[in-house]
Parts: structure tokens; C-alpha cells; sequence
């Protein structure tokens, strides 16, 4: 048997054979496929796993090898799309991406579904995949439809289908990820999203192929998500920007779109009511009940490049992702750098930081460590080389300056050989030492730094590291230390 490769087990394109899942709605639409005539509607968010089912329920009735695949992605396809009224016994035919089809054709679908179910018809058997209220789309053309079809909703699933999915490709490779639990949590039921995180910590770890021993996976989640976040950055980035900006840019003006994107990126699911987020931001609520009621937000989405990221339903006024990916880029990325790159003045997401790190360069190894487990612990950590961007044409003490003296909850001072003897642990020091009576400074003294009756840092609480140990697991138990300390001073 043939060594299973990492692309082949952690699929982030096409369908997954070791890590296939059965999502919660399987059985359901299986019965829904077998039954002749009948129309199915499968609906939900992006990357939820809809056409992978479809496909597997195919595979398992014996039909994958007549079945006919169309998107509405592509121009051929649409074409064939519109001429399936006029075909007669055109067997079973899926229609994926349906909510990217013109009103007029979505209608004909509808009537052609409608007349089929009426038929019973044996030869002739239609499904469409689309993305939310794809069902509500065709009832809206044909009302007296919704006894007339199967209409099957893939919702987020929940954290035991991801977790089953996960042990499923650490099996087939051989491997444990230390990630696994924040990777079942930050997928937030998205198959797809899994795959992804799963494959990226294994690249991290150089891990391509099944393991012979078994094998431990120590990338972090925290550069996990950075390393996909900066991936995705320049496929996104732009489009972004360019919702975010609107129609009318202004850089004093009210934002209103900015406001859409950070609503879109606190849901819990891949879209969002504009109506009811405007009811939960009242704030906000007349400027964007503007761009909303005068048709600018449903034709800012039908720009080609925001179109391919974003739709827009102007009836429902549901604002959904095409792309799961799109989400995950949207809820960590930095909002306060974003609103400076996009250009607004008026408008002001401040960055907290929980902890700031101040270290020689000579333990930027164990300080690399303890950023990713405070980060993978859910905390916001000023980490100079992630902000080294923000620096570029900068006075740099005039900008880390106040994060070290007050924009920071905790300093942890890393107090190496070589702290106090560099220039800029000296000025960050010299930023942060009014903090350390009221025990806002928490020292982390190397083992190889003996203690002197002129440190005054050792009559204080504090930690301590040994350069030449094992840098990933005292990182670890230390930032469940800090962790439990800012928890408890909340």
C-alpha cells in the first residue's frame, strides 16, 4: 500500500478520502438523492462541505459516473444551465453556486423543478448547491414549490465532526498535533478551514508523508494562523480594502462598509442580516441604513472583484462569504492596522495589548516561543518583529514608547545576558520601570544570569529559563503561568 502523502490526507482542494467525514445532514440527503424526481436544494455557508457529500452520497448510490456537474462559475456551464428545460431526460444534473445565476434563470430552474416533482419523473433529477437561502431564492420564483423539493441545510458543524476529522489524518500520517484542540476550535465547524490548519502545521513541521514512528507536531497554532492570515492577505487584501473604502471614499467619513466587514468578521457563521446587525449596532445604524436603502451596498458587491469574495442578496439583505477562507482572514487580521491602511482618520479600533515582550535579540528563540502559546492562549502579545511594518519610516521609540510604559496590561521582561547591555532593551526598560512597583513587570531571569544583591528585579515574583533547555515546553508552562495571573487580576 502506497505511503499516504500529507496533500493526499489533509485535502485542501477536492474530496478527502483519510479525512472524509460524514457531515450531520448525510443520511438526510441521501435519501433525498434516491428519491426519483424530486428536487433537492442543498444550502449553507461556504466551505461547509455540501458538494463533498453530494459527491460521497453519489459514490455510495452508484451514480457519481452519470451525473452531470455545472457551476454557475463558469460561462459554458451556465449556458447549460439555461438550455436544461429544453433537454428533456437529462438524467441527474447538479447545479453548484447557484445563488451566482440570474433572476430569470433562477425562475426557469424553479419551473423545471416544479414540473419534474409533478411528473415523479424517473430519468430526470435536479440538484442545486448554493450558498444561504439558496432554497429561499427558488421559493421566491415558484411560491407553491416548497412542498416540491427537499430543501437540506448544512449548518456549522459541530466540534466532534472537526475533532473527528482530525484524528482521522493524525492517524493516516502517523503523527499527534499539539494544536489539535485550538484547531477544532478555530475551524468553528468549517471542514474546509480543518484541512487547511491541519496541513499548514504539518508543512511547518516538515512533515510531507506518513510518519514510520509516531511523531509529534509541535507547531504552534499561533503560527499556524499567522502563516495562513499572511497567505491570504494578498489574495484578499485588496478586494477588502476596496469594499471597505465604498463607493465614495472619504478618509473623515462615517465608514459605513468598514463597519459591514467588522460585523461580518464577529459572526459566529459565514453571513450576516445587515437589518439585524444594524438593530445590534445602533451607532451605526443610520449610515449604514443609507448605503443599505439606496442600493450602494448591493452595487459596490457587484463589482467583479468584490463579487468573487462576497455576496449580496438585496431582498433578504444577507450579506454571505464565497469563501470560508475569507472569514478566517477577516477575524485575525489587525482592525486597527487595517482602518490606518485603508485610510480612515475618524475612526479608531485601539489595539490592547495583554502582554508586551522586552528581550536582547540573543532570546528571541524562547521569546518567539512564549509569544505563540500566550497568542495560542488567547492573548494579544506586542512582539516587535509583528509589528516591524508599522516601524518603516518611523520614530520607533515615539511609537513603542507608550505600549511599553501604558498600552500593555503586563510587561514580561526576558532578562537575559545580554538585557540592559543593548540599546533597546535599556529604552524599553527605561519606558516600563514606574510599572514595576505596582507589579505590573513580571522578570523572566535566564539560569545562566546569576543573581546579584544589586538586582533588584529578584526581591519580585518572577520566572525563570534556561537558555540551553527545552525552549518550546518552559515557554509553554510559563504562559499558563501569565495566563492565570492576567486571568485573575481581571
Amino acid at each position: 500500500m502506497a505511503i499516504p502523502y500529507l496533500e493526499d490526507v489533509f485535502k485542501i482542494s477536492g474530496v478527502p478520502s483519510y479525512t472524509f467525514v460524514r457531515p450531520s445532514e448525510f443520511n438526510r440527503l441521501k435519501v433525498a438523492l434516491r428519491t426519483p424526481g424530486r428536487g433537492v436544494v442543498v444550502e449553507g455557508p461556504s466551505g461547509i462541505g455540501k458538494s463533498t457529500a453530494a459527491t460521497k452520497v453519489l459514490e455510495e448510490l452508484g451514480l457519481d459516473g452519470s451525473v452531470v456537474k455545472l457551476s454557475a462559475r463558469v460561462p459554458a456551464d451556465i449556458e447549460y444551465i439555461e438550455m436544461l428545460p429544453e433537454l428533456g431526460d437529462f438524467g441527474t444534473v447538479i447545479v453548484d453556486d447557484f445563488h451566482r445565476l440570474t433572476d430569470s434563470t433562477k425562475a426557469r430552474i424553479a419551473d423545471l423543478l416544479k414540473v419534474t416533482a409533478d411528473m415523479e419523473h424517473t430519468r430526470r433529477k435536479l440538484v442545486v448547491i448554493g450558498i444561504n437561502d439558496a432554497g429561499r431564492a427558488l421559493i421566491k420564483s415558484a411560491p407553491d414549490l416548497s412542498n416540491r423539493i427537499d430543501i437540506i441545510r448544512f449548518e456549522v458543524e459541530p466540534a466532534s465532526k472537526i475533532e473527528e476529522l482530525v484524528s482521522a489524518g493524525e492517524t493516516a500520517l502517523n503523527v499527534q498535533l499539539d494544536a489539535r484542540d485550538l484547531i477544532i476550535e478555530k475551524a468553528r465547524g468549517s471542514f474546509y478551514l480543518a484541512q487547511l490548519l491541519c496541513w499548514d502545521a504539518c508543512v511547518q513541521a516538515e512533515v510531507t508523508e506518513k510518519a514510520q514512528n509516531r511523531q509529534s507536531i509541535s507547531t504552534s497554532y499561533a503560527a499556524i494562523q499567522r502563516r495562513v492570515v499572511e497567505r491570504q492577505k494578498e489574495r484578499f487584501g485588496p478586494a477588502v480594502r476596496s469594499f471597505a473604502r465604498g463607493t465614495k471614499f472619504r478618509p473623515s467619513g462615517r465608514a459605513p462598509y468598514l463597519h459591514i466587514l467588522k460585523w461580518l468578521s464577529e459572526s459566529e457563521s459565514w453571513s450576516i442580516s445587515i437589518q439585524d446587525e444594524m438593530r445590534k449596532h445602533p451607532n451605526e445604524k443610520a449610515s449604514v441604513g443609507v448605503v443599505l436603502e439606496q442600493g450602494y451596498l448591493a452595487k459596490l458587491t457587484e463589482k467583479s472583484d468584490i463579487a468573487e469574495i462576497l455576496h449580496f442578496d438585496p431582498d433578504s439583505k444577507v450579506l454571505a462569504v464565497e469563501n470560508p477562507l475569507l472569514i478566517f482572514y477577516l477575524r485575525n487580521i489587525s482592525w486597527p492596522q487595517f482602518v490606518r491602511d485603508v485610510g480612515f482618520t475618524k475612526i479608531d479600533y485601539k489595539e490592547n495589548y495583554d502582554f508586551a515582550l522586552s528581550f536582547a535579540g540573543e532570546d528571541r528563540a524562547y521569546a518567539e516561543n512564549l509569544r505563540n502559546r500566550l497568542e495560542d492562549n488567547g492573548h494579544s502579545v506586542f512582539y516587535d518583529f509583528a509589528e516591524q511594518h508599522r516601524f518603516l519610516g518611523q520614530d520607533i521609540e515615539t511609537y513603542m514608547g507608550p505600549i511599553y510604559a501604558s498600552d500593555s496590561r503586563c510587561v514580561v521582561a526576558v532578562l537575559g545576558e545580554m538585557y540592559g547591555k543593548k540599546r533597546w532593551t535599556l529604552f524599553e526598560s527605561s519606558q516600563f520601570e514606574n510599572r514595576i512597583e505596582p507589579g505590573e513587570v513580571v522578570p523572566i531571569w535566564s539560569t545562566k544570569v546569576p543573581p546579584t544583591s544589586f538586582d533588584t528585579t529578584r526581591q519580585r515574583g518572577g520566572l525563570e529559563f534556561d537558555p540551553e533547555g527545552d525552549l518550546i515546553q518552559q515557554a509553554a508552562a510559563h504562559a499558563e503561568i501569565l495566563s492565570r495571573m492576567i486571568a485573575e487580576r481581571t
